[in-house]
């Protein structure tokens, strides 16, 4: 086999309830997936040696700058993974194409590591009788990232634990989205502890998270309103703490009309959710032209996890 390209999509977090530190420096989660029509490509095919390149795709207007090329890249581990568990050397060119906004929130790194650890497996893996199986593959996915197994997976999902835990969750018809990113990434970790510090500083002890039951409602009958009114995200206070302006992306995505509104997992892309592909329409070009942010795309889900093209 000469290459193999996977698709992979973004996510953008429905419900992001955080509960207390842990001892091992995670946080238990519930975590309510929605997968994006907004995707990167891992292109896979034979080379002497491990190399990884990047681009931007053609459609979109991603800033790769801060996305590393060497063995430090997501989907560069996944491929040593995969190499590892079927003993044969890493001699692979991984050539990723982003349309997924890098350190934006919306799990682009862990969309490249699915798609390379499907990629891979294609490229080496026996195709008759494969020793790597899906739950091999989820397994992988596991240990690279807690976003890692929902790019695999796909749909709508609810994740526990660290958010690797996931157990699909019915959504009937399509929703709209529109999405407005920011200039420069946020951490993670960095939101993360600042969650902590913002509730520290509040004295408030953190709540076990319990899954939305008016948001998985609206999802199972197909509810936009109901959607956009369940809509939350606990990070979502550290992000605006760290990077204020997201505030008023937030304000004008309300003022134009959005049904619900949310900085996406740790930011700093900040989530519209659109009453049709119509609204989505009017939404994201009010919001460009607003000047709110650094780019606006739309996008529709539920889509697929990683799929091969």
């Amino acid at each position: 086999m000469t290459a193999v390209t996977v698709r992979a999509p973004a996510k953008v977090n429905l419900q992001l309830s955080v509960g207390p530190l842990r001892d091992d420096g995670y946080h238990d989660l519930v975590n309510v997936f929605h997968a994006v029509s907004l995707v990167d490509e891992v292109t896979a095919a034979p080379a002497e040696r491990l190399e990884v390149t990047v681009e931007a795709a053609a459609t979109a207007q991603v800033a790769i700058d801060g996305v590393p090329v060497g063995r430090d890249n997501l989907a560069a581990r996944a491929a040593l993974m995969v190499a590892g568990r079927l003993g044969v050397e890493p001699q692979v060119a991984l050539h990723i194409r982003k349309a997924i906004p890098v350190a934006g929130g919306m799990a682009g790194g862990s969309a490249d590591a699915a798609a390379a650890l499907v990629a891979c497996a294609r490229l080496w893996d026996d195709r008759e009788d494969p020793l790597l199986t899906r739950e091999d593959l989820v397994e992988l996915a596991a240990a690279l990232g807690s976003d890692v197994p929902f790019a695999l997976l796909g749909g709508t999902a609810v994740g526990v634990g660290r958010g690797e835990r996931l157990t699909p969750a019915l959504a009937r018809g399509t929703f709209h989205w529109v999405f407005a990113t920011a200039d420069g990434g946020l951490s993670t970790p960095a939101v993360y502890a600042e969650c902590d510090r913002l509730r520290e500083t509040r004295g408030e002890r953190a709540p076990r998270p319990q899954v939305s039951q008016a948001l998985m409602t609206a999802l199972a009958t197909g509810d936009v309103k109901g959607l956009g009114a369940a809509l939350d995200n606990d990070l979502q206070a550290a992000a605006l703490a760290l990077r204020p302006s997201l505030g008023r992306t937030l304000a004008a995505g309300r003022e134009y009309g959005a049904l619900g509104a949310l900085v996406s997992g740790s930011g700093p892309t900040c989530a519209f959710l659109a009453g049709s592909e119509t609204h989505a329409d009017e939404l994201a070009a009010a919001l460009d032209g607003a000047g709110v942010a650094r780019s606006v795309v739309r996008a529709h889900g539920p889509v697929p996890g990683a799929t091969v093209l």
